[in-house]
């Protein structure tokens, strides 16, 4: 499958943005989909995670109650609404693909695909 993220830009802190990840391929449904983001200097962090029918989700602390993942799967595209930004948001985000379904993964090693990326500034 291949992923391409977009939706990035800049944006003032408290405010609102939202990605989205199209996907190739006809098995889109079949994968479930993470987001990662990485800022400079730092390693690839977990931000968020759906699963294949969209019915789960998971998040990681930091954005918790702050973010929202969802997917439609006619659309082979996944999305990442992202509310109350803060300056520590500033990233590159990326998303992801596994086959993996038993538990949530956050390591980025367990995901097979990945998008190309999309930059998310946030302004004090």
């Amino acid at each position: 499958v291949q992923l391409q993220a977009s939706g990035g830009g800049l944006v003032q802190a408290g405010g609102s943005l939202r990605l989205s990840c199209a996907a190739s391929g006809r098995t889109f449904s079949s994968y479930v989909m993470g987001w990662f983001r990485q800022a400079p200097g730092k390693e690839r962090e977990f931000v968020a995670a759906i699963g294949r029918s969209g019915g789960g989700t998971y998040y990681s602390d930091s954005v918790k109650g702050r973010f929202t993942v969802s997917r439609d799967n006619a659309k082979n595209t996944v999305y990442l609404q992202m509310n109350s930004l803060k300056p520590e948001d500033t990233a590159v985000y990326y998303c992801a693909s596994t086959t993996y379904s038993r538990s949530w993964i956050v390591t980025p090693g367990r995901y097979d695909y990945w998008g190309q990326g999309t930059q998310v500034t946030v302004s004090s």
